[in-house]
């Protein structure tokens, strides 16, 4: 398979287990309410199954994320790492009625400029 082939999908994996933990921690602390140092509230916690979504993610993500480190150099690959949070901030509008701001879109068009920037001078340089 072609590197960039593996990044890509590699990436692609890696975007959509941080996607999956981060609406799963969104919706399980929407289920539970409002935090309170009570049994109940953290048996609500405990059984909410966003909760064991969230945890999934986590762990897909640790297996995607060690599985590109072990090919990808580390700079551009902890840069990339960072798209996840354009398809967060999509859902967060779409589904859960969040307003996007005008700095939300220059802050996600700057992560995407830097992982190329990150990514091109990464291609340019020398490989052991």
């Amino acid at each position: 398979m072609k590197k960039i082939y593996f990044y890509a999908i590699g990436f692609g994996i890696l975007i959509a287990f941080d996607t999956l933990t981060q609406v799963s921690i969104k919706l399980a602390s929407a289920q539970a309410g409002a935090f309170v140092m009570k049994p109940a509230w953290l048996f609500a916690v405990a059984v909410n199954p966003w909760l064991y979504a969230a945890v999934l993610g986590y762990l897909g993500a640790f297996v995607a994320w060690m599985t590109l480190l072990k090919h990808a150099p580390v700079g551009p690959a902890f840069a990339a790492s960072h798209l996840g949070l354009i398809p967060v901030l999509m859902i967060s509008v779409i589904y859960f009625g969040e307003q996007l701001t005008t700095l939300q879109v220059i802050g996600a068009l700057s992560i995407i400029i830097g992982i190329a920037c990150l990514s091109f001078s990464e291609a340019k340089q020398p490989h052991e």
